[in-house]
């Protein structure tokens, strides 16, 4: 058993970060069972799912750790969690859409830019995440033409850039030009100053030219629009995750013809125009839908990836649910559309039964054993520590008087003296 804080150094306790945790478990037998079984079920407490996913991410030799999980909820609640105990940088989170399929509304400026981000690490060996989490829902969702192979402007202090080139671009990814930079997607133009809020920044960006040349590279405060602080790099991914490439603008002129009902839409994307709810049209716009194709995160990764389901059953009922949920809208649309409701619809997401039908390498993890034989990480929870914290106290005398080794982890010294 493992207790988590920092403490002083007696012969029975241990000092040590909350990065260094996980590999305290090393030795914890059903996580040694899953690491020698390709397709180990693992039965984990939810309190100990984030230690024990850390510590199964940092002892394999598997890159990246794809962590699904049933809901977009639960993957972001775990990203965070994992965070405290991996380098923060090293776990992303790969969103789906907040919006319906053949919803005309588009997904927000961050979770676009968040997915063609992750997707772009991916291409490079350097720059893939230890462990990328996932909800089932961004599991199945097929992915827009061209956006594997998106590059985002990568600015540094120093660079030369073309502010004309540069600026091209931005409107090309999607962002809208304005006079004052207040929110994700939008860029403007001083002179020599240009302010740009990426899709995936906290913050936005100012670049101060000189000439051609990055003279200083800073964040800035939207409510004051005053400089902040100086930033080394900065990468600047698309605010829009359908492009209008060449050969999404041949597909939409195609389909002008060979479905009419939507002529406005089409001759819109086949002109390279951004509008909203433009990527609620993504479906269609993927050569092979008829055929189910399609590529989704799982096509895409390297052969050293390794999945993890939490809660598979779960997984496959909401799985299940998107998928009658996509069907029954296209039906209901098909009549608004004049559009036969009998012909075949594209759907946004991959048929379930499909997506791991090529592979049983993969691990699971439940809350509870599925069979006497089931690998179990044994765990316990502490309660919220109020007043003079002797029920604490208590307790860990209690497991050490037991031969437990606790190790206590807190966020300073001071904070594990006390």
């Amino acid at each position: 058993m493992t207790t988590v804080d920092t403490t002083e150094q007696t012969s029975r306790h241990t000092v040590a970060p909350l990065s260094s945790l996980p590999s305290f478990l090393r030795d914890e037998p059903g996580l040694t069972r899953a690491l020698g079984d390709p397709s180990a079920r693992l039965a984990v407490v939810e309190v100990a799912r984030p230690i024990s996913i850390a510590a199964l991410a940092g002892l394999s030799s598997s890159r990246p750790l794809i962590v699904t999980c049933p809901t977009g909820t639960m993957a972001g609640q775990l990203a965070d969690d994992l965070r405290q105990f991996l380098p923060a940088d090293e776990v992303v989170l790969f969103p789906g859409w907040e919006t319906l399929p053949f919803e005309r509304v588009s997904p927000s400026v961050e979770t676009m830019g968040l997915r063609l981000e992750v997707l772009w690490r991916l291409r490079h060996a350097e720059r893939t995440p230890t462990v990328i989490v996932t909800g089932v829902r961004a599991l199945l969702q097929k992915l827009g033409p061209g956006a594997t192979s998106v590059d985002p402007v990568i600015v540094r202090p120093g660079a030369e850039i073309d502010p004309d080139a540069l600026s091209a671009t931005l409107v090309e990814f999607g962002y809208r030009r304005e006079e004052l930079v207040e929110h994700r997607g939008e860029f403007a133009r001083r002179g020599a100053i240009i302010d740009i809020y990426p899709s995936t920044a906290d913050a936005p960006i100012r670049i101060d030219l000189w000439g051609d040349e990055v003279d200083r590279l800073t964040t800035f405060g939207v409510n004051d629009q005053r400089s902040i602080g100086d930033v080394d790099e900065v990468l600047i991914f698309p605010a829009r995750e359908l492009m209008p490439t060449a050969d999404v603008r041949e597909r939409a002129a195609e389909l002008v013809a060979s479905e009419p009902w939507g002529r406005e839409q089409w001759e819109r994307l086949s002109e390279g125009v951004h509008f909203d709810g433009m990527e609620s049209w993504l479906p269609w716009l993927i050569d092979d839908w008829q055929a189910g194709g399609g590529r989704l995160l799982t096509d895409v990764l390297p052969p050293s990836a390794k999945l993890l389901l939490v809660e598979p059953r779960r997984m496959r009922d909401r799985a299940l649910d998107l998928i009658a949920e996509e069907d029954d809208l296209a039906r209901t649309l098909a009549s608004t559309w004049a559009r036969d409701p009998d012909r075949s619809f594209p759907r946004l997401h991959a048929d379930p039964d499909t997506l791991l039908s090529g592979t049983n390498a993969f691990w699971s993890i439940d809350s509870t054993p599925e069979s006497p034989d089931t690998p179990l990480v044994e765990a316990s929870g502490w309660g919220p520590v109020a007043g003079d914290g002797t029920g604490l106290t208590d307790r860990l005398t209690e497991l050490i008087g037991r031969g437990f080794r606790v190790v206590v982890a807190a966020d300073g010294t001071g904070s594990a003296a006390r």
